[in-house]
């Protein structure tokens, strides 16, 4: 609410000091338990930001259309090429606004609370549940690992892991160059996707921290006029380029999982790979977020289901696969790659929705308050605002 401003020629009263409320009087509400556990943003009285809503819900979509096309693009180059592009930022851009939303994490005991049960939980449930629909449904016989993310969940994996070192960033003097020399370093490195994904956890580690570094102000400046009309001929480049690396680049490098020795290149190559991919999401990503509108549209409030979109949209796209879906499209040439595209879109768009969240959602946000002993702190606050509720009684 902006204050009222008095019109020229009207003077107001000061107001009187502030008093304490008299008893019987009820005073200013205490906000309960389950508003301090609350994010800022969830809080009764405060909105959610509509930009960041409508890029999580873009960036979803985008994520749901790779993980289909990479079924059929086979034998089309420009479908591959497009592919390469998406891959280029579009993971790259949700770890950021992921890294922008954890900047307030330290190790307090509600907010770990929230680490276990929005992240760990969920990952070790999916985890699961994914690797016996690849048992029954895909009829493969790979024992159950909760080291081994399969398919989706190594995100849940890595932010778990990202969110925990948040503090570190915190200190260290120069995070950014820190964070890419690990990446480097994890390029180079083998056999690290066979433990917790940890090749993409190190690769996509600048990203996070860079999200962690970004303020309001820069999400503003690439949201520019400017910005916007300059990103139409760098995305057209994009497409270009992204054409021309299908038969020359090896796709492994977009997934950012494999050291460099195991994609059969030069331990060199990977260090500059890595800062090459890292500058090239970088640009695509400020391209993306220049044309994400920042008012309210039909699809702002699938924002805050992105999570939900993320790990049960897998299901769909595997179904899909096991079923033969993506072959029969393959015989309908660019008709059938055009319905795969607009299918996916869709279903990710409705496992988004309020209803699919609400069903779903002992598994993505189980409450577990039994699984956790009470904070001192927050039982003082406990104690505190039962002291104020009776003397406002005059018991």
């Amino acid at each position: 609410m902006f204050d009222a401003v008095p019109s020229p020629g009207h003077h107001r009263r000061p107001l009187p000091p502030a008093q304490p409320p008299a008893r019987g009087v009820p005073g200013p509400r205490t906000p309960t338990r389950a508003q301090e556990r609350q994010s800022p943003a969830e809080r009764p009285g405060r909105q959610r930001d509509a930009f960041f809503d409508n890029a999580k819900y873009l960036a979803i979509v985008l994520v749901a259309l790779g993980h289909s096309w990479s079924a059929i693009k086979t034998d089309n180059r420009v479908l591959e090429g497009l592919y390469n592009v998406v891959y280029t930022f579009h993971m790259p851009a949700f770890i950021i606004i992921s890294g922008y939303f954890s900047r307030s994490f330290d190790m307090r005991p509600d907010r770990l609370k929230r680490l276990i049960t929005g992240i760990a939980v969920p990952y070790l449930l999916f985890q699961i549940a994914y690797s016996l629909f690849r048992r029954y449904a895909g009829q493969a016989d790979d024992p159950i690992s909760l080291v081994s993310p399969y398919y989706l969940t190594w995100f849940l994996c890595a932010l778990f892991i990202w969110r925990l070192t948040t503090p570190l960033w915190k200190v260290v003097r120069w995070p950014l160059p820190l964070a890419l020399g690990i990446a480097m370093a994890g390029s180079v490195t083998r056999g690290l996707d066979d433990n917790l994904d940890l090749g993409r956890v190190l690769q996509f580690l600048p990203c996070f921290v860079l999200g962690l570094l970004l303020k309001p102000e820069h999400f503003a400046l690439i949201r520019r006029r400017r910005v916007r009309i300059l990103s139409v001929p760098v995305f057209a480049a994009a497409l270009v380029i992204g054409w021309w690396t299908v038969p020359r680049v090896d796709g492994g490098w977009f997934y950012r999982q494999s050291s460099a020795q195991d994609l059969g290149a030069p331990w060199w190559t990977g260090p500059l790979m890595t800062l090459a991919m890292f500058g090239c999401a970088l640009v695509l990503t400020a391209c993306f977020l220049a044309w994400v509108p920042g008012r309210r549209t039909w699809f702002t409030a699938l924002g805050a289901g992105t999570l939900y979109g993320y790990l049960l949209h897998g299901f769909v796209v595997k179904s899909t696969l096991y079923a033969g879906g993506f072959d029969l499209a393959l015989r309908y040439g660019a008709a059938g790659s055009v319905a795969v595209t607009v299918l996916a879109a869709a279903a990710v768009t409705l496992l988004c929705t309020k209803p699919v969240q609400r069903l779903f959602r002992f598994a993505m946000e189980p409450e577990m308050e039994w699984a956790f002993k009470q904070d001192a702190a927050e039982l003082a606050r406990e104690r505190q605002r039962k002291d104020r509720e009776r003397e406002k009684v005059g018991v």
